[in-house]
């Protein structure tokens, strides 16, 4: 199973989709896209996600979306629990597209970045 965290207004978003379908599935895995704006993740499928990414919990954030900045997220003392929360409520903040595949998880930007968890 393949999911895509999507949003559809989003160009890169978009060609990650298309990339995925007709370039990178070759052997027609079950694809799930996930329109997160519509279907915002909990906190605790934050935190799966997230693991999955590695990295920085903000490197799968937004951090240019005028609400990263309004609801202060930038703060040195801002906890991941905080981030968290903030995205699941927030989920403009989410980065996009996440793909998943086979246990791993890589963000969409540039879309060929999904190639790699077709090696």
């Amino acid at each position: 199973m393949i999911t895509i965290y999507h949003n559809s207004r989003c160009s890169k978003s978009r060609a990650t989709c298309e990339l995925v379908s007709t370039t990178y599935n070759t052997v027609n895995e079950p694809v799930e896209i996930v329109e997160y704006l519509k279907t915002p993740l909990t906190v605790d499928q934050l935190k799966a996600l997230h693991a999955l990414l590695g990295g920085s919990l903000r490197d799968m954030m937004r951090t240019n979306e005028a609400e990263y900045a309004a609801l202060g997220l930038d703060a040195d003392n801002v906890t991941d629990d905080q981030l968290y929360e903030a995205i699941a409520r927030q989920p403009i903040l989410l980065q996009r597209p996440i793909v998943v595949r086979n246990g791993r998880a890589v963000i969409g930007r540039p879309p060929e970045n999904v190639a790699a968890l077709f090696d």
